[in-house]
């Protein structure tokens, strides 16, 4: 099994331009989220795929991999669909660009969904995390995720899911860690599939999926994601990685 880690690294950012550039310790966002990610030894190849020509400089500078968008894509899975189209892999794992404290054991978890999946029911994997905050629960930044009982989503939300109608409902609420690994057929096959309902009123690509039949197995971790969306995130990251010297 031909398993790769492909990081999709869009230049623009409505919240934060450029962040994927901003400085982090003497190295860029983007170049420690790849650094981070090769480094576990879990995968046959490590991509950045962008559409920046100073990402991608970025990345080949510094001894990386990095393929160039030809088109403008509406989701991170969409660009890298384009990218791998003609790659021999049997699993991509997508990082996310803005997450440069990534870790091996979430994507371990991921990649074992995988090797274990013997029948091959499972198009897709991805992590969630057991949230009991309440502003945690609420805030629609945060998306939730509900499974069935063997733990296939059912949903993904920016709303409050599973909604307690009565104030003694006992729920378990889980936040979706937006880190993937697919088979690569349904990867190509969801890049040919159009924007639906769902999709376009949440802006949330995994309802894509689910919309069209996909099975998405979700692994529950402990991982908490450190992605760096404003400049207020930057600067915790920036102490965060000065605490660790």
């Amino acid at each position: 099994m031909k398993i790769i880690a492909v990081i999709p690294a869009r230049y623009d950012s409505t919240r934060f331009p450029a962040k994927l550039i901003q400085d982090l310790g003497g190295k860029s966002v983007i170049l420690r989220t790849y650094q981070a990610t090769f480094e576990t030894n879990l995968f046959d190849d490590v991509f950045v795929v962008t559409d920046s020509n100073l990402i991608f400089n970025e990345i080949q500078s510094n001894g990386g991999k990095a393929l160039m968008s030809k088109k403008t894509h509406e989701s991170g899975s969409d660009r890298i669909a384009e990218a791998i189209a003609d790659f021999d892999v049997d699993i991509i794992v997508n990082v996310q660009g803005d997450e440069p404290f990534t870790e091996k054991k979430p994507l371990e978890q991921l990649i074992k969904v995988f090797k274990n999946d013997e029948d091959r029911k499972i198009d897709l994997a991805s992590l969630m995390r057991k949230i009991t905050d309440a502003d945690e629960i609420n805030n629609p930044n945060n998306v939730k995720v509900v499974v069935d009982q063997s733990g296939f989503a059912l949903y993904f939300s920016r709303a409050t899911i599973p909604y307690p109608r009565e104030s003694n409902a006992i729920a378990d609420y889980f936040q979706h860690i937006g880190i993937y690994a697919f088979r690569k057929e349904a990867l190509i096959a969801f890049s040919k599939l159009p924007m639906k309902m769902l999709e376009t009123t949440e802006k949330l690509e995994q309802l894509r999926y689910l919309e069209f039949g996909k099975r998405i197995k979700m692994v529950q971790t402990n991982h908490i994601s450190f992605g760096i969306d404003t400049e207020e995130d930057l600067i915790k990251a920036r102490m965060y990685l000065d605490s660790k010297k």
